[in-house]
């Protein structure tokens, strides 16, 4: 397995990812522009795990100079249990540490058992004192496959 930085190249195979690990998507963050934007602001803390030229695993992580966010997190089913996800996690949370970000956030679905029983296994948290809040400044579109 090789891990590298994610580049806009990877794009169409870590979306079909996203796709079948039913990531919650919409259609302008997600978008191709949406991730280019992304990756340009944060160039250095995204990776993929790459298997015979197909992308096997996704981490799409950032910062906003203080805090750092991990967007989406995906191994495609077929590769699961071989520590891909928590290789990618160690990368993206040291190229965090190396931009001097000292705290990580995430948001995973209440419903999504496997995530949540894996952010947990490698010291996430849960914040039981915090109220989530969104606000779409745009018509957003909710992709689903």
């Amino acid at each position: 397995m090789e891990y590298r930085l994610m580049t806009m190249d990877d794009y169409d195979q870590i979306y079909q990812i996203w796709l079948d690990c039913k990531n919650g998507l919409n259609d302008k963050d997600d978008s191709r522009e949406g991730i280019e934007k992304y990756l340009k602001r944060n160039p250095t803390t995204s990776f993929v795990a790459v298997e015979d030229g197909k992308v096997a695993g996704v981490i799409l992580c950032g910062h906003d100079g203080r805090r750092g966010y991990i967007q989406h997190m995906s191994v495609s089913i077929d590769h699961r249990r071989k520590n891909i996800g928590r290789t990618l996690v160690d990368l993206a949370l040291e190229a965090l540490r190396k931009e001097g970000i000292n705290k990580v956030a995430l948001v995973a679905f209440d419903q999504n058992k496997g995530g949540n029983a894996f952010w947990e296994s490698i010291g996430f948290t849960e914040r039981t004192d915090l109220v989530y809040r969104n606000k779409a400044l745009v018509e957003l579109k909710k992709i689903e496959k």
